[in-house]
């Protein structure tokens, strides 16, 4: 806390280089990672739903995960074939 309040009461925090654009908060890289992550915790909370409320086997989700996986792949190589022609 001390070494937190000396960088502020110092202007300590001058001398850092900004972060580029391209890392911050809002930009496009970091927009998707957000999204990756909130991805990854939704399987994770479908994955213990599965495993935990309804009692399928850990390999059993698996299977349904990869099976979701294959589907929506088929699914969206469906549509780019469609507008593609």
């Amino acid at each position: 806390k001390a070494a937190f309040i000396n960088f502020i009461s110092d202007q300590e925090w001058k001398s850092i280089e900004p972060v580029s654009s391209w890392f911050g908060p809002s930009s496009f890289l970091m927009s998707s990672m957000s999204a990756l992550f909130k991805l990854s915790m939704w399987i994770r909370h479908g994955h213990g739903y599965l495993t935990e409320n309804l009692g399928i086997p850990v390999w059993g989700s698996y299977a349904v995960f990869g099976l979701a996986t294959l589907f929506l792949g088929m699914v969206l190589g469906l549509v780019s074939a469609v507008l593609g022609a």
